[in-house]
């Protein structure tokens, strides 16, 4: 007798959870803005009074237990006791990476979530009608990032984000990519020079060079100071669109390429072949989407953000790139997987 398998009748569950994921999102971001992780991390342990009096909250006690014991059941927090005796502490996660106090903190990028990009994406419907920028910072389609570089706050706090969302993808690929032929590296909208550091750190026989607008050289000087590597890595001022990429065997551009159309990606590959001497590489690290576009929904979210913070801005599959490699003159391509959704697409000269 045959035996059949009955399926589980369809549950509401998933669709309410990312329905109302806003919810969530900004329970965290909230409290990453309140800097709860880095007082806990200092205090180690704070009842719900105690974090009322530090953080100078007039909410109600059962509104504060609320938000308190919402980020417990997240896990961002863990709890001794409940209500008045309750006592609070990071969770693990939080401890390590939610900390502003520790190298290993990434709320940069929630930081900038929280200041810029959850306001902005309240206006995914209009981007999706009309193709153009939602971004508060944006003044015209050819001036993307006018806005943010003309502001030193909103400058900084977007270095920061850059550099926490991305410590991980430069950690992985100083290691994971060969060097052993090459000497010389320029990461060309560098930022505050972090993957330069990375792999100056990871790889003692490699030079590089942090590139970006001049505006951003000192944030990228003081990094390399701080980082001991001077010696092996220098911060230049300039412009990849109007000006030369400084030459290098390797030349990587980090969550550069998805913020431009198709045309000016071409022109910047191209930028990077033309500074690359024979056998170079250039190398791409993004939120690469898989070819099937089934798996890597983070890639295309990213996507999303770019239709909204730059209009034309997109991320883009390994085919898509293999094709434009193609099309500029590289020899051979590959994917290096890093950390979470990321990857180094590579093209060889």
């Amino acid at each position: 007798m045959e035996q059949t398998t009955q399926q589980a009748p369809p549950s509401p569950e998933g669709i309410m959870q990312i329905g109302m994921g806003f919810w969530a999102s900004k329970i965290l971001l909230t409290a990453i803005k309140f800097e709860l992780f880095t007082i806990l991390g200092e205090k180690h342990s704070l009842s719900a009074a105690e974090i009322r009096q530090v953080l100078k909250l007039h909410c109600s006690d059962r509104h504060l237990y609320d938000f308190l014991d919402a980020l417990t059941v997240f896990g961002f927090l863990d709890r001794s006791g409940i209500w008045h005796e309750a006592r609070y502490t990071n969770g693990l996660g939080a401890g390590i990476f939610l900390n502003k106090k520790k190298p290993s903190y990434i709320g940069g990028i929630l930081e900038l979530a929280n200041s810029r990009l959850y306001r902005t994406w309240d206006k995914l419907e209009e981007g999706l009608l009309t193709g153009l920028s939602q971004s508060d910072v944006s003044t015209g389609p050819e001036h993307t990032f006018d806005g943010l570089y003309a502001d030193p706050e909103r400058l900084k706090l977007f270095m920061d984000a850059m550099s926490g969302i991305n410590m991980g993808n430069f950690n992985a690929f100083a290691q994971k990519f060969d060097f052993s032929a090459y000497n010389t590296l320029t990461d060309a909208g560098g930022a505050g020079a972090q993957l330069s550091i990375a792999v100056a750190k990871h790889q003692p026989h490699m030079y590089c060079t942090s590139f970006d607008l001049p505006i951003v050289e000192p944030i990228a000087l003081q990094n390399i100071r701080e980082a001991g590597v001077a010696a092996r890595v220098q911060a230049a001022g300039g412009d990849f669109f109007t000006g030369d990429i400084p030459p290098a065997d390797i030349i990587v551009m980090a969550n550069i390429m998805h913020d431009w159309g198709e045309e000016k990606k071409l022109l910047l590959m191209e930028k990077a072949y033309e500074a690359l001497p024979d056998n170079g590489v250039f190398v791409a690290i993004e939120n690469v989407i898989d070819d099937e576009r089934k798996k890597n929904a983070f890639g295309m979210m990213m996507s999303l953000n770019m239709l909204i913070q730059t209009g034309k801005g997109f991320d883009y599959t390994f085919t898509d790139f293999n094709g434009w490699a193609k099309k500029i003159g590289f020899s051979r391509t590959m994917k290096i997987p890093l950390a979470g959704p990321s990857s180094a697409v590579v093209a060889y000269k």
